[in-house]
């Protein structure tokens, strides 16, 4: 067989639902609120095919820098063909838990 070369090529495990969570995505994930400046991991979700982002930037992290009705722009640190802010649906992402650096 030919190599395929297509965008999810390699994706199989990496888009894939854990085991007990597949269907519907739950509202909490869509009514989350995200601000400028927040930090957010990227990750796939395999349940939606829109906005999906690269499988490059799955796992990555990110800042960010705009907000609209259905997606979050994000600049992240790994740059991938000129393109350093790919915008995200607003499933697409978890907030990162902000570390207290001085344990208030």
């Amino acid at each position: 067989m030919t190599n395929t070369k297509g965008k999810r090529r390699g994706t199989r495990y990496m888009f894939s639902r854990p085991f007990r969570k597949h269907g519907v995505v739950p509202l909490a994930t869509y009514m989350r609120i995200y601000k400028k400046g927040d930090i957010v991991d990227i990750k796939g979700m395999g349940t939606v095919q829109k906005g999906m982002p690269h499988k490059c930037y799955h796992g990555k992290t990110g800042r960010v820098y705009n907000v609209t009705q259905h997606a979050v722009g994000i600049i992240v640190n790994k740059q991938v063909t000129e393109n350093k802010r790919p915008g995200l649906w607003k499933k697409k992402k978890k907030e990162r838990k902000k570390v207290d650096l001085f344990g208030k």
